[in-house]
């Protein structure tokens, strides 16, 4: 039975906005899964409208930031294997922080586990250039 988490981004102030849902088919995921599906959903749905703007974890290469969200000066496919790299290094290097259920996990091997109330947000410190 899959289980279905909703994420969301979180300012250090309370804000939160980009609601994601996934969907896991495990009782237990790591840090590393979490971001790997994150990063992988938000960029197959820029992919497939190639909306004005994207609005994912990590920032493409050649993006404007904005206050809408990202303005790739040419609308194209976005690379998720690039952008995924890059939200991994930003994590080891505090670009941004996760918190479960009001916890920070710390470490990319930790383990989560999920349930219908887990509760995921994702609290960016500074703005994240990608691929």
């Amino acid at each position: 039975m899959a289980i279905s988490l909703m994420i969301h981004d979180e300012t250090l102030f309370g804000a939160k906005d980009n609601a994601l849902t996934l969907d896991f088919l495990t009782e237990t995921i790591t840090v590393r899964e979490l971001i790997r599906e994150r990063v992988y959903e938000e960029v197959r749905q820029y992919n497939a409208a190639q909306p004005e703007y994207f609005r994912g974890l990590v920032q493409p290469t050649d993006a404007e930031a904005t206050l809408n969200g990202h303005r790739l000066r040419e609308r194209r496919h976005v690379d998720w294997e690039a952008q995924y790299r890059l939200a991994l290094e930003a994590f080891e290097r505090n670009g941004f922080f996760i918190l479960v259920d009001d916890r920070q996990v710390e470490s990319l091997n930790e383990t989560i586990p999920l349930t219908p109330t887990t509760q995921v947000s994702f609290v960016k410190l500074v703005p994240l250039v990608g691929g």
